[in-house]
């Protein structure tokens, strides 16, 4: 392992400079697994970037050592049901926050509409979300940028004693692109070493636990942020669009996908984080 990793730092600068000189979307539109967006990602990062120039990100101030937020994905909406328990779990004592990596919905208008109906007020319950490949169906980027603005931001939580960092990644066309790759080494290479814990969220898993037909990261993609992330020591990255749940471990960083929360399907469940003054843990949580 430690040669392996030995060559992924060697390779860190070449690659780098491989996406960024010859970014992985075509001149107009993204190509991700088996649709077309026309929505590029780096024209998602510009849209987002701007929205974060005129929202805050959100910093939580909590006079405890320890908390939990939750972590769902995949939920296709249509059906709330799955949905709205991760809702009313998250709601509970402890619980800061909730996070959805993606495929919120199938990109259609009234299914954006359907899943604003059930999301609590921001202001009472904070929720954070990240698109997926299936929430750019149909034009769906301009609904979720009309609706959430953001894809692309990071948030903390403040203890008495120590910071944590927690990064949401738009990997819904497939790629991260040349923009937001350079946002996250910046924030990562200035900011990291100020934060306890650093968490990632990703819609696209990392590893191929099954013999699923979904995308992943393209290979030269995917070894920049294997070693960005084994770098700066970034302690787990969260995702999902696998609809199977694994835990994957590579350098210092422990990937876990997270089983899907569509209405109908065969054991859905979520994740829940933990954080005290000593520890960062996490088990799934089923919904029956």
């Amino acid at each position: 392992m430690e040669n392996q990793i030995d060559r992924l730092l060697n390779q860190h600068l070449l690659l780098i400079i491989i996406i960024l000189l010859f970014p992985s979307c075509a001149k107009d539109r993204d190509i991700s697994g088996f649709f077309i967006s026309n929505d590029p990602v780096n024209t998602r990062f510009d849209q987002s970037n701007e929205w974060n120039n005129l929202h805050p990100f959100k910093n939580f101030e909590i006079n405890t050592e320890n908390y939990s937020l939750l972590a769902g994905g995949d939920s296709h909406i249509g059906g709330v049901k799955n949905f709205s328990t991760l809702v009313n779990e998250a709601k509970k004592p402890g619980n800061i926050a909730f996070v959805m990596v993606g495929d919120l919905v199938t990109g259609k208008k009234e299914d954006y509409l359907t899943l604003k109906s059930v999301l609590p007020d921001f202001d009472k319950f904070p929720y954070f979300l990240i698109v997926g490949n299936h929430d750019l169906f149909y034009d769906g980027w301009n609904t979720f940028y009309e609706y959430f603005g953001t894809s692309t931001y990071y948030f903390t939580v403040k203890t008495p004693t120590y910071k944590d960092l927690y990064i949401c990644l738009d990997t819904g066309s497939g790629t991260i692109g040349d923009k937001q790759l350079a946002w996250l080494i910046n924030l990562l290479s200035n900011e990291r070493v100020n934060y306890r814990n650093c968490i990632v969220f990703t819609h696209l898993n990392f590893f191929r636990n099954n013999n699923q037909l979904s995308a992943n990261p393209l290979v030269t993609e995917l070894y920049v942020l294997l070693d960005i992330f084994d770098r700066y020591h970034v302690n787990m990255v969260i995702s999902g669009h696998a609809h199977v749940k694994a835990i994957n471990v590579f350098g210092n960083t422990t990937y876990i996908t997270l089983r899907a929360l569509l209405d109908g399907i065969t054991n859905p469940s979520f994740l829940k984080l933990n954080v005290s003054k000593t520890s960062l843990s996490y088990n799934f949580q089923a919904i029956y």
